[in-house]
């Protein structure tokens, strides 16, 4: 057996970051932690965010604001991208520069690439283009193209969702930090290989909001207009 938890979206919101790896650490152990990325831009707390993502063991992918951010730094940064660029500074923006688009996952006695376990950030060719519960199998099929696994794990679209696609199973874990399902909690999803049946199982795992203290470290954090970013987070959907 194995099992691998993979998370997306933090946002910057680092206490929310810090109530997933909690709810993670009183689970039995898992053999691998995938973060799939948009690591600090929009929440309060980026530098934090990355500190607590670097002083563990786990592997940590590039989302589409990562690579804003860095070619945000060049000086053309909006707010928002100003505000995270100037608390992550110049090594903050190096780490997120090296970040890998994917990290590919072969279970103990699969074969790869047909039993694998695909994390990337929106897709397996690019950081924009979503992947939703809505699309039908033949827009599904553009955006995957050729890519082959038994599972591909992703984040971007801030929306829980599972969906069988042939013979690949499509898991949107939605976000750690400000998801846009309707439902303000915490999510991330545990896979788990069984080696008699060959196929991985997913949990997806919803955890209560740390509002209250993410309140309060909005309006204190110094980000341009937190009554907004408070608002936005609260409604929990586009």
């Amino acid at each position: 057996m194995m099992r691998v938890a993979v998370m997306s979206d933090i946002h910057g919101f680092s206490l929310a970051l810090d109530t997933v790896l909690t709810d993670l650490d009183a689970l039995p152990p898992v053999d691998e932690i995938v973060v799939a990325g948009d690591l600090c831009q929009v929440g309060p707390a980026p530098r934090d965010v990355i500190e607590i993502l670097r002083s563990r063991k786990m592997a940590v992918l590039q989302g589409n604001t990562d690579a804003y951010l860095v070619e945000a730094a060049d000086g053309r940064a909006r707010a928002e991208q100003a505000f995270a660029l100037d608390q992550i500074g110049e090594a903050g923006v190096e780490y997120l520069a090296g970040l890998p688009f994917e990290r590919r996952i072969t279970p103990p006695g699969g074969t790869s690439p047909d039993d694998d376990l695909l994390v990337v950030h929106a897709n397996p060719h690019d950081l924009e283009q979503k992947l939703t519960l809505e699309m039908r199998d033949r827009e599904l099929g553009n955006v995957i193209g050729d890519t082959r696994a038994a599972v591909i794990a992703f984040g971007h679209h801030h929306v829980s969702f599972t969906r069988q696609f042939g013979d690949m199973l499509l898991v949107d874990v939605s976000a750690v930090g400000n998801p846009k399902d309707g439902d303000l909690r915490c999510k991330y999803a545990i896979f788990t290989w069984d080696d008699s049946s060959r196929r991985w199982s997913v949990e997806q795992r919803k955890l209560p909001y740390p509002l209250a203290e993410t309140t309060a470290q909005i309006l204190g954090s110094g980000l341009p207009d937190p009554e907004k970013t408070l608002a936005t987070l609260k409604r929990a959907s586009y």
